[in-house]
């Protein structure tokens, strides 16, 4: 056993882990935030650069593509360039990019900007990740993921209020000049506080890897948009979407082939031979899926059926975010002291429960019958981040975190990206389907039709209104149906997800003296 085996396994930063924790953790807010903030000011964002809603959604689709594409490479590039160095570069383009989309006088030139905004903000979150678990000691990793989890899990929430509330009240071009002062701060404190291991110095000068990089940009590029644009473009109707679809059928097996056998690969997909990494990359995608689906889902259903304004269905999703922040808090605390496979447990177990109370919906429901579930539906989620994280984690070895941070984000972030089309793609087909099934009720052969319009026309109303009045009726009620049938499909994945949780092994406690011999 060498002296830098024995100083990787003890290492621990100079400073207190709390300060390197509020240094990564002001960047990746922002960075998660950004993901949803923007989503009610497109309107606005549109009216003032002259373009189309269609249009203007590129300003989120292109931020997401470019996500995901560095995502995939953050290990790799925080290796071979020095995490400190690659966290401090993502910050400050992230930063300067935000400016230029506050100042983009045209939709072109703001795509651009979040473009480098995306390329910015891919890294952040499984960097944030990597350097909390490496500087707190196995026994406060409990409250450090409950800190990490409050950014991940609350930022998408509060995004739709917080874009609301700034669009209506100043302009949305303060959504992005907002993250200039945060940025700067967490620049300086990154700066000051944070360090990188000793290990990341003995493997920073590995060969380029090409060829994977190619085949991830290829297949990771052209699946996010296909999802993104899938459902405008009426998916395999679009000779686009169809060519697409045949780039991320070819490139996406060779891209995890590439990547599981050659040597030097950017993203070390080997890891995932190990049991509690590979159940946990897989929950933890699942939770993504059903996180940002519903996530995306309860704003449209708000404002689209019972005619909430932005500001007010940005409101009713706090809720949410508030259940997080006490459950996580709380799970933080007592991670350590409880069975974590029962933590998720109840954590799935009230996950499906709340999507299951979504379904029971109706559109006349008041705002209080939406808070508490919400409420529940937040603290399930905490129940869920932290204990996960630390059954997939405490069986790896240090050196080793930094990569499975990296290809559970990854995972995560395409899971998300699948939930959210496909949830969405199947709101839309069953609306149609409803609605053929409602619109044979509209009948003068239907006693009940027959009794509302005779009502109607002793009322004043003509035959025409009278038909209009019965065909919105049916359209509204077909889109409550719908999503209906989506949020039981959301709560039959949370407790498919359920029996999954025992196929984490309980890792072994493993005392200072053989976390050396473990690490050599």
């Amino acid at each position: 056993m060498t002296t830098a085996t024995a100083d990787a396994a003890h290492w621990r930063p100079s400073h207190s882990p709390w300060l390197v924790a509020f240094s990564v953790l002001l960047a990746m807010f922002i960075a998660v935030l950004d993901t949803s903030v923007a989503n009610v000011a497109l309107p606005h964002i549109a009216g003032n650069l002259s373009a189309s809603t269609d249009e203007a959604t590129w300003v989120l689709t292109s931020y997401i593509v470019a996500t995901a594409v560095v995502l995939a490479a953050t290990t790799w590039l925080s290796t071979f360039f020095g995490r400190k160095n690659y966290l401090m570069f993502s910050v400050a383009l992230f930063t300067t990019a935000s400016a230029m989309c506050g100042m983009a006088q045209t939709l072109p030139e703001l795509i651009m900007a979040r473009i480098a905004q995306g390329i910015g903000a891919g890294g952040l979150q499984p960097l944030a990740q990597a350097i909390m678990l490496e500087s707190f000691p196995a026994e406060e990793r409990g409250d450090a993921m409950a800190a990490f989890s409050m950014g991940i899990i609350v930022a998408p929430i509060i995004g739709p209020t917080l874009g609301g509330w700034i669009t209506d009240n100043y302009s949305w071009r303060w959504i992005f000049y907002l993250n200039i002062p945060i940025g700067a701060l967490g620049l300086f404190m990154q700066n000051a506080f944070i360090e990188d291991p000793p290990y990341l110095a003995r493997t920073r000068h590995k060969p380029i890897d090409y060829l994977g990089l190619t085949f991830m940009v290829l297949a990771l590029g052209t699946l996010q948009l296909v999802l993104d644009k899938g459902q405008e473009l009426d998916w395999f109707g679009n000779i686009w979407i169809r060519i697409g679809t045949v780039v991320v059928i070819i490139f996406m097996p060779l891209f995890i082939w590439w990547e599981w056998t050659y040597k030097n690969a950017f993203i070390d997909f080997k890891l995932l031979k190990k049991r509690n990494l590979a159940v946990g990359t897989f929950l933890g995608s699942l939770q993504g899926m059903v996180l940002f689906s519903s996530t995306a889902l309860l704003p449209v259903f708000m404002q689209g059926l019972l005619r909430y304004p932005a500001m007010q269905a940005g409101l009713a999703m706090t809720p949410r975010g508030v259940g997080s922040m006490f459950s996580t808090f709380v799970v933080g605390r007592i991670t350590n002291k409880v069975n974590k496979k029962g933590l998720l447990v109840v954590g799935f177990m009230g996950l499906g429960l709340t999507c299951l109370a979504f379904s029971f919906f109706n559109t006349s429901i008041a705002y209080s019958n939406i808070a508490l579930p919400q409420i529940i539906n937040g603290m399930s989620m905490g129940c869920l981040f932290v204990p996960m994280t630390l059954l997939t984690m405490n069986s790896l070895r240090q050196s080793e975190i930094n990569q499975a941070t990296g290809i559970m984000s990854l995972w995560r972030n395409v899971a998300s990206s699948i939930g959210i089309s496909m949830v969405f793609a199947y709101q839309t087909r069953m609306t149609q389907v409803h609605q053929a099934r409602l619109v044979g009720d509209i009948s003068p052969y239907n006693p009940a039709f027959a009794q509302w319009s005779g009502h109607m026309h002793a009322l004043g109303a003509s035959q025409t209104a009278t038909y209009a009045m019965a065909y919105s009726k049916v359209a509204q009620q077909s889109a409550m149906l719908a999503f209906i049938d989506a949020f039981r499909w959301l709560a039959a994945l949370c407790f498919i997800c359920i029996p999954l949780v025992f196929l984490f092994r309980t890792p072994r406690k493993i005392t200072p003296e053989k976390a050396i011999a473990f690490e050599s």
